[in-house]
C-alpha cells in the first residue's frame, strides 16, 4: 500500500485529514471535472519521480484552477449547509442527494449548458423572448 505523506497547506479541506484521505477526495474531484492533478497543482522541476517525470508541488499556490477549486469548493459546502440540507428535511421521498463537484461538471472542465430535452416541454406552449441577455437563441416551436 502506497504511503501518501500528510497533506499541507489545507485552506478549506479539514486541517485533520490524512494523506490518504486528501488524495481521495483529490481523485474524486479530479474524475468529476475529467482532468489531471496537474490543472491545479504546479509540476516541482526540481524533484523527479521514478518515471523520471517532476513530481507536482501540492502546496504551491500559484494555479489559479487551485484558487477557484477552493472556492467552487466552499460554495458546494456553503450550498449543501445552508439550502440543500433544509429542501432534504422537507422531502418526505428522501429522494434529494448533496451538491457535489459532478454535480455541475459531469466529467468536464467547464459545465456544459443544459438544454431541456424536447420532450419534456409542452410543443405548444409560448416560451415567450428569450432574456435581452441571452446568449442562445429561443427554443424552435
Amino acid at each position: 500500500m502506497r504511503n501518501y505523506p500528510p497533506p499541507t497547506n489545507l485552506k478549506v479541506l479539514p486541517k485533520d485529514l490524512s494523506g490518504r484521505e486528501v488524495r481521495d477526495i483529490m481523485q474524486k474531484w479530479s474524475g468529476s471535472l475529467g482532468v489531471h492533478c496537474d490543472t491545479c497543482h504546479m509540476a516541482d522541476p526540481h524533484r523527479t519521480g521514478p518515471n523520471g517525470r517532476p513530481r507536482l508541488n501540492f502546496a504551491d499556490d500559484s494555479k489559479p484552477d487551485k484558487q477557484i477549486a477552493r472556492i467552487m469548493y466552499t460554495m458546494t459546502q456553503q450550498m449543501n449547509t445552508d439550502y440543500i440540507s433544509k429542501a432534504m428535511d422537507l422531502d418526505k421521498d428522501d429522494m434529494g442527494s448533496p451538491v457535489t463537484c459532478g454535480t455541475c461538471h459531469r466529467g468536464h472542465k467547464m459545465p456544459e449548458d443544459f438544454v431541456i430535452p424536447r420532450g419534456q416541454r409542452d410543443e405548444g406552449e409560448d416560451w415567450g423572448p428569450p432574456p435581452a441577455d441571452a446568449s442562445h437563441p429561443a427554443p424552435a416551436h
